[in-house]
């Protein structure tokens, strides 16, 4: 069994956000950058599904070589190998066409990711690789069971859960549940700087969105204390100001 894992580099969750070039880029400077928590997720049940020689584990990231660390990262917490396309992840449709390209050329029978990056919260990638490569893609599943032929993949929808068959290659995108995510052991770090990291140049593709400009949420404004005893001070406030009676 072989699965090819899809990886982000992602801020730090603690990251200060700001924008620069007229609010039309991301400010990296000082960022701290990690692999998506999604993805980490993903990464582990692979992992799991894999132990005791039942298969290999690939990632995949679409990045330059600044996310050579985060990719080192997903090896020592016990991916096989690596691979890296060497691009700026510009859009989902971009990312999500060089993991579909790549995946073409190897045989691969199921593809794990995140349910969505903790920066752009898109949760659009699984879904197009998916329909590049013309099999199933199952969205945000909770729970997934492999024996070998067939995967049962559970996911949460309204009222209720939607419990899935499928028999052959999918893509699957995972959230909270299918895994824990795993701490890299000192034996795992020191292995990952041996483990392979094929670098390979994106392939061209016409591009379909694009960023006009970012902005950061309006900051909050004072906060109006009002006497315990002066009830009708606090319904007119929230009727005229707050307007939400």
């Amino acid at each position: 069994m072989k699965i090819l894992v899809c990886i982000s580099n992602v801020p730090d969750t603690t990251t200060k956000i700001t924008f620069t070039n007229d609010n039309t880029q991301f400010n990296t400077s000082g960022v701290l950058y990690i692999v998506n928590p999604y993805d980490e997720i993903a990464l582990s049940k692979a992992i799991e599904l894999c132990e005791g020689g039942k298969g290999t584990v690939t990632v995949v990231n679409v990045g330059e070589s600044a996310t050579d660390p985060t990719v080192r990262k997903a090896l020592a917490i016990g991916a096989d190998d690596a691979v890296r396309i060497n691009a700026v992840p510009r859009d989902a449709y971009f990312t999500a066409f060089q993991i579909a390209e790549y995946a073409k050329t190897t045989d691969f029978d199921m593809i794990l990711c995140g349910r969505e990056s903790i920066d752009y919260n898109g949760a659009q990638v699984a879904a197009m690789i998916g329909e590049l490569l013309d099999i199933p893609s199952i969205s945000i599943i909770k729970k997934l069971d492999y024996d070998g032929t067939t995967a049962t993949i559970e996911r949460e929808i309204e009222g209720g859960k939607e419990v899935v068959s499928v028999t052959g290659k999918f893509v699957a995108s995972c959230a909270e549940g299918v895994s824990e995510p795993k701490i890299p052991t000192m034996r795992g770090i020191m292995s990952a700087r041996t483990k392979p990291l094929q670098v390979i140049e994106a392939v061209a593709t016409e591009e379909l969105a694009k960023v006009i400009q970012f902005e950061t949420p309006a900051p909050r404004g004072a906060v109006k204390l009002i006497p315990a005893e002066d009830a009708a001070q606090l319904i007119g406030l929230l009727h005229e100001e707050a307007k939400v009676i």
